[in-house]
């Protein structure tokens, strides 16, 4: 029987088993709208409070008022940019911070926000593709209305230096948000000491359902509304909540962040060994910081061949793996993040990236070392690019 391998935990996480058993009760027998008076109803209220305390406390929130329940990253990410930006343009604020490496969800509401008046800097993440914060505190104005930067990056895995952005904007009195989707899995929060004020989640990347996410708003930020309609979390979100999935994402969460020190030091290991493997085949490049970067991130970059070719080929080897963010990947261009880093395109497009969660073991690193470097020698074998490359050495 062929070995199966699931590397691409940065796009999606198999769901836990006590997650899935903690929804079942919500979508069969109480079934009830959480906003309904009789009893049913309220049982499916207080399950929903109990997640919000539950996701609140792991994240280390003041209050579980602080967080607002989601479909998702993305619509976190447009509520905390939306609702900002429109509060603040009554003081003549219209100046936005990022970087040039952000999810799409950040990147095209900016984009979209570019086109009604506002003005973005766009920060370079440099060659190992960290934000430094010397260059947000240059970038801030008098009209700069927030300040918004990725936790982690979600396809070479860079941590950012988060709690030093935080205090130059608390310090210069500037918004900030975090889009820390691709960081839930693996790191620590104490978000009441972090100087953050809105953070971006996502269940189905901590072993949760997908469909849910979460926006952590600091108490007193009233930021505008993005979806109205009705009276659901505090009349600042409307829609019916998923009770069943805030249930299934506060469990996941939970069981996500038990012994996370001993996850993180096991997908360290595993992740450096693949690292040290994939070294050892001829002009492939790691991509972003060696160590300062999430524990079961490993993007590489190989010349002389297409990432889709490759991802096509590990596939038929039982490995799933992608080329990048599995939001862009139907896109022909190479990834924006790798381009911001500074790969030309044609070694951007020969990128894969493997994450490994702690589901994974030794045995799948073995798996991929002992697989990966035929495919890529197949398809370079047939790769004209690749024959060019070797007349240049």
């Amino acid at each position: 029987m062929k070995r199966f391998v699931y590397a691409d935990s940065a796009s999606t996480t198999k769901m836990n088993e006590n997650a899935i058993k903690a929804m079942i009760p919500f979508l069969s027998c109480n079934f009830s709208n959480a906003s309904s008076l009789y009893r049913s109803g309220r049982e499916a209220r207080k399950a929903l409070e109990q997640s919000r305390e539950k996701i609140a406390k792991i994240l280390g929130a003041s209050l579980p008022s602080e967080i607002f329940f989601t479909s998702g990253g993305s619509e976190a990410d447009n509520w905390a940019i939306r609702g900002a930006c429109n509060m603040l343009i009554k003081q003549n604020k219209k100046h936005i911070i990022s970087s040039a490496f952000e999810h799409h969800a950040v990147l095209h509401t900016l984009q979209a926000l570019e086109k009604e008046g506002y003005s973005v800097t766009y920060l370079d993440v440099y060659k190992e593709g960290i934000v430094r914060p010397e260059d947000v505190e240059n970038a801030i104005r008098e009209d700069t209305a927030l300040v918004t930067i990725m936790y982690s990056n979600n396809e070479i895995g860079t941590i950012q230096p988060i709690e030093e952005i935080g205090k130059i904007c608390r310090k210069n009195k500037v918004l900030f948000h975090t889009d820390a989707v691709g960081a839930l899995a693996n790191v620590q929060f104490d978000l009441k000491n972090q100087s953050i004020d809105m953070l971006s989640a996502s269940a189905h990347k901590v072993h949760g359902p997908k469909g849910v996410g979460a926006l952590y708003i600091k108490k007193g930020l009233n930021i505008s509304n993005l979806i109205e309609g009705g009276a659901q979390e505090r009349n600042r979100r409307a829609g019916t909540e998923n009770v069943a999935g805030i249930v299934g994402f506060s469990v996941a969460l939970e069981e996500t962040h038990k012994n996370l020190s001993e996850k993180n030091k096991k997908l360290s290991a595993l992740r450096d060994r693949l690292i040290k493997g994939i070294s050892k085949i001829e002009k492939v490049v790691l991509n972003g910081h060696p160590t300062e970067r999430l524990p079961g991130n490993v993007n590489v970059s190989f010349e002389g061949i297409e990432g889709e070719s490759l991802l096509l080929r590990l596939d038929s080897e039982g490995i799933c793996a992608s080329s990048g963010s599995a939001c862009t990947s139907g896109s022909l261009e190479p990834s924006h993040v790798l381009l911001a880093i500074g790969l030309s395109h044609e070694v951007a497009h020969g990128s894969l990236r493997l994450t490994l969660d702690e589901n994974n073991t030794e045995e799948d690193v073995d798996h991929i070392l002992n697989r990966l470097p035929g495919v890529v020698f197949e398809l370079r074998n047939m790769s004209p690019l690749w024959e060019k490359i070797k007349c240049k050495a």
